[in-house]
């Protein structure tokens, strides 16, 4: 079981993690909530704030960011014309800030559980309620990973990187964490 998720029931899961790899995923994730931003508002908790709080109508330029926010109109990749690009901005306007939300509670889950094994190695029990959440998470991690790698579909290359190569780490996690993905689905199903 070790770095694999391995079905313990009912839909939940269970993944053996040594220290280094749950270090690994804990740092993973608090990059992500980094990347993310704070919710609407800022740092406050003023829930008046948020309720009225609109998003941003322009898609991020960060390609991490675009890859996690896409646009919901339109090709990716290529100029859309200006009312398409209207409607992508209004409906953006309207859907990004939940979505972020909705992320961040995807990593801060991940987050918490890890922290339950006390900065060692152990096994941390999924609930089937929150298998969706990890599963939101790791898809989160590979996303950003893939659009930092600039991956694509037939990208033979970038898996046969030499060790020295600086992107080597960054492709490393990347297979590492689709495999956790896959095993999670696996478990969630079996």
């Amino acid at each position: 079981m070790a770095g694999l998720f391995e079905s313990a029931g009912g839909g939940s899961a269970a993944i053996a993690l040594d220290e280094l790899e749950a270090s690994i995923l804990r740092s993973l994730e608090v990059q992500m909530l980094e990347l993310i931003g704070p919710g609407p508002g800022g740092d406050s908790d003023d829930p008046l704030a948020a309720l009225f709080a609109e998003g941003p109508t322009e898609a991020p330029a960060d390609p991490a960011l675009a890859r996690l926010f896409p646009d919901a109109y339109g090709e990716p990749g290529e100029a859309a014309d200006p009312e398409t690009t209207a409607m992508a901005g209004e409906f953006r306007r309207y859907t990004e800030l939940d979505l972020r939300a909705r992320k961040r509670e995807d990593a801060l889950g991940v987050i918490h559980a890890l922290d339950g094994l006390g900065g060692e190695g152990g096994v941390v029990k999924v609930p089937a309620a929150e298998c969706r959440h990890w599963l939101g998470a790791l898809n989160d991690l590979r996303l950003t990973l893939g659009a930092r790698l600039e991956v694509t579909e037939d990208d033979e290359e970038l898996y046969r990187l030499p060790d020295g190569d600086p992107r080597k780490p960054l492709v490393m996690a990347y297979l590492w964490l689709g495999g956790m993905q896959e095993s999670l689905l696996a478990a969630m199903t079996g």
